[in-house]
């Protein structure tokens, strides 16, 4: 379990960790089966595999075509996104409390995504959140992602806490694995985007937080603010 007052600085991924992104990047793949003539997929199926970008919904979408089709079909769809980036996205229910109670005792928090700037600015822009963040990490802010620790250190850096006193929150094994190459508390956002064949038991983070209400009463507790 987490201690109390453990930690000075929280860090969340985006999409399946922060922001439930996956009604409008489902939509923009489900547009491109049309346009195709392609039968729609299952919307559960399809949202689990949000956390894997671009790439992973077009391979999910399109696991036929060529490696070269398959880049012109993924450029296609950031294309897209970008114009649709936050129709019907929105944080999780009960993260804005939680951020809310962060903002009124002056607790740092930020964001590390492998979403590109081009998306992931409007995204927390149009939430209201990008006045808020300590530090915003996209994907293309430096040559290094995720799985690779060098955006969690930056993301410290800009927050001016050490790794060891942040935590990072993920729905993805990389986010874990990074987190930890990082030298972070990980808790895993087990009610993210995980398809059927994965587990986040197995990732080895520090913590897993089956919901969003146990991930409140987590960080809660790890920056002294109580469970309620």
């Amino acid at each position: 379990m987490i201690r109390e007052d453990a930690f000075d600085a929280i860090i969340f991924d985006l999409d399946g960790t922060l922001i439930d992104t996956a009604p409008d990047m489902v939509a923009v793949l489900f547009g491109m089966l049309a346009d195709d003539g392609r039968d729609a997929l299952p919307y559960d199926m399809a949202r689990s595999y949000v956390s894997n970008g671009s790439a992973g919904l077009i391979h999910l979408g399109f696991p036929d075509v060529s490696e070269a089709e398959h880049e012109r079909l993924r450029l296609e769809f950031l294309d897209r996104y970008e114009q649709s980036v936050c129709v019907h996205s929105t944080l999780f229910a009960g993260l804005e409390d939680l951020l809310d109670q962060f903002d009124d005792h002056g607790l740092p928090w930020g964001v590390v995504t492998n979403k590109p700037a081009r998306m992931t600015d409007p995204l927390l822009a149009a939430l209201g959140l990008s006045s808020r963040v300590a530090c915003q990490i996209s994907g293309d802010t430096i040559p290094e992602r995720k799985p690779h620790p060098a955006p969690l250190l930056l993301a410290c850096e800009r927050t001016g806490v050490t790794p060891a006193k942040s935590v990072y929150v993920g729905d993805a094994a990389r986010d874990i694995e990074a987190g930890q190459a990082a030298g972070m508390f990980t808790v895993a956002a087990a009610y993210g985007y995980i398809t059927d064949d994965d587990d986040a038991a197995d990732w080895n983070a520090d913590l897993i937080a089956g919901d969003v209400q146990e991930l409140t009463t987590l960080l809660r507790k790890g920056v002294n603010l109580g469970a309620s």
